[in-house]
């Protein structure tokens, strides 16, 4: 064991190219054994399709898995890419599930992250709450620019860094085929201001003293003042809500929009700024009960065009929402990074806030920030309108449930040495079936940080072991002892799954590669991604993620297909919280039925458990 005096406190100190460093002593991405990739994506299809639809499955697996044909050719295209390449799989990653996915970043994409309410109901309260966060991120910001950010671990394994430099100081871009993503962290002149929205009008906050240090709290609370009263009319138009547009239909009106030098600058001033904070105006009153509910609409859309979707810049990777009624959360922008980053920040941002003394700082007259200008042509105005009637569609298309599980949290699972999030997954499984009758294609994420520049792959929720334990769980011909017996082997085959999907040999990412490389040799599309199968396969009506915060939030995201739903959940030690999304448009999905049949779902597994003999489990 080295002894404590050798190992020096390295947080304090910037180490040269200590993330560079770590970034190349991690794994690089495996491309997992053909064979065993085809064996698990039957196995993974048996709860969800058909006997007939398999057998044919099988043949087309059996023909493209056989010696000297489509598959090995394909793998090996596969195994050179990796060989070649960092990652494998990031860049098609980013191309395939973001920059080229057309559908509106709003509710489709960016998650939105709900936090406590907090405890003001004016002005200055919101505006003495921006001025800590803002100072709250920008400490985080000199961990990320110091390369001092403590290094995460997963199983004892390193984790990538990767994604913490890609939040801040970037954004989306449209184009009319596909969107780009740009960086300014490590431009020449790194940027040095945050946007500020108020009533739909953009401001640029600069949060750095000439000297390098960041501005107190007092400073940017006397900037903020300066910013609020300047923007106090109401009826300017909502230039923000453009970006919640169809992709192609931004791209567009982007090229449009800044055909202008006036806009050009302004909307280039939104994409180099560190990050945005929206004060939002109140939004209509609710019960305690639909509070978190409401806000969680709020942090993904805005609420309509006569409420604060107007007051948001999109495509902005980083998102601070501070309403005046105390409401309060982020979106992000999703193409850079996952949740847990984010969350990782928002708490360093809670527990600063906490500790925040306000430094009172010496009265140097600060100048007024600058307001961005925009020139809006007749042709602009009717894009504006366009995208008002659209994201007003979606916001009342969109279903939300909030929910707080205060029965147990996270605790209650590992007393039975269970894993958590598999036995939450597995009571979704339940409170699935128990509504549909029957299993469904279901994606959590995986992360996949423990390689370079890895993402995420699909963990399968839905399995054989868990419909065993789905179909037992109501059948009264069975004891409790054997509905136990087949809970604990779906958690156990979730667990296994989970493993398998961070050590980077789950089936979805793999597949999805093995059709990227046909694509890219030109060769006609392998039958096995024309079937039936896969298409049910790619067909999440349950799309599921846990982000474990400190911080009693929850973070939120709609559903991946029209009838289905968006599950995200953070398990507490005593509770758990749950956001729950669905569409309107659909008669078969209801988020509020599903939440309550979820809560259901796990007292019933809880109850059968302790009723069992203790020495029987």
């Amino acid at each position: 064991m080295q002894s404590s005096s050798l190992v020096k406190p390295v947080s304090l100190t910037k180490i040269p190219g200590r993330y560079l460093a770590h970034q190349e002593g991690l794994p690089k991405l495996p491309v997992p054994p053909l064979q065993q990739t085809l064996d698990r994506y039957m196995a993974v299809l048996q709860p969800i399709i058909s006997q007939e639809e398999l057998e044919h499955t099988k043949h087309l697996l059996d023909e493209f898995g056989k010696a000297g044909g489509v598959g090995e050719r394909l793998q090996k295209g596969l195994e050179r890419r990796a060989r070649k390449t960092e990652n494998w799989l990031s860049d098609w990653w980013l191309q395939t599930a973001y920059l080229e996915y057309r559908m509106p970043v709003v509710i489709h994409s960016s998650p939105g992250v709900v936090l406590p309410k907090l405890e003001f109901q004016d002005r200055q309260g919101q505006i003495r709450y921006a001025a800590k966060l803002i100072a709250g991120v920008l400490d985080f910001k000199t961990m990320i620019d110091n390369e001092t950010l403590p290094v995460e671990y997963l199983g004892g394994k390193p984790l990538c860094m990767n994604q913490y430099y890609q939040i801040l100081s970037s954004c989306r871009i449209p184009g009319p085929k596909r969107d780009t993503v740009i960086n300014y962290t490590l431009s020449k002149s790194p940027p040095t201001h945050v946007t500020i929205v108020h009533n739909f009008q953009f401001f640029v906050l600069d949060v750095y003293n000439s000297d390098g240090s960041p501005l107190t709290v007092d400073q940017i609370c006397t900037q903020l003042e300066k910013i609020w009263n300047s923007s106090l009319q109401t009826n300017k138009e909502p230039i923000g809500i453009l970006t919640s547009q169809h992709r192609n239909t931004w791209g567009n009106a982007y090229n449009n929009l800044i055909k202008d030098k006036t806009n050009k600058e302004s909307v280039k001033a939104i994409q180099k700024s560190i990050f945005t904070v929206c004060l939002d105006a109140p939004m209509p009153r609710v019960s305690d009960e639909l509070y978190l509910s409401r806000v969680a609409t709020q942090m993904l859309h805005g609420g309509g065009s006569r409420w604060n979707s107007g007051n948001r810049w999109f495509d902005k990777t980083l998102q601070f929402i501070i309403g005046e009624d105390g409401s309060c959360g982020v979106i992000y922008e999703h193409a850079p990074a996952e949740g847990p980053p984010i969350v990782a920040l928002v708490d360093h941002v809670v527990e600063f806030m906490r500790s925040a003394e306000t430094v009172r700082s010496p009265m140097i007259p600060l100048p007024m920030p600058k307001k961005l200008r925009f020139n809006i042509t007749p042709e602009i105005k009717k894009d504006i309108e366009k995208a008002k009637q659209n994201l007003n569609i979606m916001v009342h298309d969109l279903d939300v449930k909030v929910s707080v599980f205060s029965h147990f949290g996270k605790n209650f699972p590992k007393s039975q040495r269970m894993s958590p999030d598999a036995f939450i997954q597995v009571a979704l499984q339940l409170a699935y079936y128990r509504n549909y009758n029957r299993c469904c294609s279901t994606y959590e994420s995986a992360s996949l940080r423990m390689y370079r520049l890895g993402r995420t792959d699909t963990i399968r929720s839905a399995s054989i072991d868990s419909q065993h334990f789905v179909q037992a769980m109501d059948d009264p011909s069975k004891s409790n002892q054997e509905k136990v017996d087949l809970l604990q082997k779906a958690i156990v085959a979730h667990r296994a799954y989970t493993n398998m999907a961070i050590n980077g040999q789950a089936i979805d990412r793999h597949l999805l590669g093995l059709k990227m490389q046909a694509i890219e040799d030109l060769t006609s599309i392998p039958e096995i991604f024309m079937d039936t199968s896969y298409a049910v396969a790619l067909h999440f009506n349950l799309s599921t993620s846990q982000v474990p915060a400190k911080t009693d939030c929850v973070m939120c995201f709609g559903p991946v297909v029209p009838d289905g739903y968006g599950v995200c959940y953070n398990p507490m030690d005593d509770h758990i919280n749950f956001a729950i999304s669905a569409y309107n448009s659909c008669a078969e999905t209801n988020a509020a039925h599903l939440s309550h049949l979820l809560e259901e779902a796990l007292l019933d597994m809880r109850d059968v458990i302790i009723q069992l003999p203790k020495s029987k489990l």
